[in-house]
């Protein structure tokens, strides 16, 4: 798969060599990618985020008074904001703002943040689909930003009877209502992400300019056969985890929004892959032996730049008189590392895709965004997943409230 903004090469090959398996999984293939582009249409279906025409519930205008404050604090767990995150780490360079996340319940970041901010000089967007998140929840009370008419307050969730939407109405907060068919991990191309994105000086229209393009005659057979290997790979059993090989680190938070859309997505019925975050070179140090001659378990993705870095290494008045890294530069040897992997790999006959991000633009970012959901709905519907649930971290949430009560 090529793109104007990056490229994909694919080495998967399934170990399962069954015709009858693969005839199986390319008919219902072509029913699933029938049945998902039918659906972007549908404004009941979550993967309606993607259609062109999505309808906000917000309006450019009404947020237009919020793009004063320099900085912004965003409030949220899993789906409600490691999109967002994953959009200001691409764009660290170019977003002039400071940005805080508060993504966990940790006493020092919030001591931290009094500390050093002034509570009314601070945007806080605050984002939960249910409204009932407790960590959320927990965060906004103890930051304690709950006041009547607010003017650097936005909530987003749900129109339903509960916390977040009641306080918005009795404390007179600017209400975002969150689309009840659209599950948070599947949320970043919409009301959840783009008002950050826009607050944060992002353009929109561009972010969401591509991300039907994963449908285009193009690039339908590049999926169907990167969707139908993983599939096998799953139902198999033989591969149990699943590695993203980082060497961008501006991607780094967009892998962390993977793993939780992979591992909510697919992990079911005793399925689906352990998805983890390598950052690299750094682990060629520590757990590159256990991926070239542990367990034969892994498929890997590996992430790098194509662009070129201006940082060189000048090897000056050093006992070696010829160093093969004098005047290279960074992203030289960051690439050589990557392909020495990719040739180690190969000979090992180990199955790795490989995304080559060509430029650093909003484009990019959305494109990904969308194959990654594309593929992974796809990837449930063949072995029999409800891609869109999560059974079981709902009754932890339960059994949380209960021993809270």
């Amino acid at each position: 798969m090529i793109t104007s903004n990056f490229s994909i090469n694919n080495s998967f090959r399934s170990s399962n060599n069954n015709d009858q398996v693969a005839k199986k999984f390319s008919k219902k293939f072509e029913k699933i990618f029938t049945e998902l582009k039918r659906d972007v249409e549908n404004n009941k279906k979550t993967i309606n985020v993607l259609n062109k025409k999505f309808k906000f519930n917000f309006q450019i205008k009404d947020l237009k008074r919020f793009k004063r404050y320099n900085t912004l604090a965003i409030i949220g767990m899993g789906g409600s904001i490691l999109g967002t995150e994953a959009i200001y780490n691409f764009f660290k360079k170019k977003i002039k703002k400071k940005v805080y996340f508060f993504n966990d319940l940790n006493e020092n970041n919030i001591l931290n943040f009094k500390k050093k901010e002034k509570l009314q000089n601070v945007l806080f967007i605050i984002i939960s689909k249910s409204g009932n998140t407790v960590e959320t929840l927990s965060n906004i009370f103890t930051i304690n930003i709950i006041k009547k008419n607010p003017k650097n307050v936005i909530i987003i969730s749900e129109r339903k009877n509960n916390y977040l939407f009641l306080l918005s109405k009795n404390y007179n907060i600017f209400y975002i209502e969150h689309k009840d068919y659209i599950g948070g991990r599947y949320s970043v191309l919409s009301e959840v992400g783009i008002v950050p994105a826009y607050l944060m000086g992002i353009n929109i229209i561009k972010l969401r300019s591509k991300i039907l393009d994963c449908f285009k005659k193009k690039n339908r057979n590049f999926l169907k056969k990167n969707s139908l290997t993983i599939a096998k790979f799953i139902i198999s059993k033989k591969f149990n985890n699943l590695i993203f090989l980082n060497y961008f680190p501006e991607l780094e938070k967009f892998l962390y929004w993977c793993q939780q859309l992979i591992a909510e997505s697919l992990g079911k019925k005793g399925k689906g892959f352990l998805p983890l975050i390598s950052s690299v070179p750094k682990d060629h140090h520590s757990l590159l032996q256990l991926f070239l001659d542990g367990p034969r378990d892994k498929l890997y993705n590996i992430f790098s730049f194509e662009g070129k870095s201006k940082v060189k290494i000048n090897v000056r008045n050093s006992l070696v008189t010829k160093s093969f890294l004098h005047k290279k530069k960074i992203s030289t040897v960051k690439i050589a590392q990557k392909n020495s992997l990719i040739r180690a790999f190969k000979l090992k006959n180990i199955p790795f895709r490989e995304f080559k991000i060509k430029s650093v633009n909003e484009e990019v970012l959305g494109e990904l965004f969308a194959l990654f959901i594309v593929e992974t709905i796809i990837i449930g519907k063949l072995t029999g997943i409800n891609p869109y649930d999560q059974p079981a971290v709902e009754k932890v949430k339960v059994y949380t409230k209960q021993f809270l009560s």
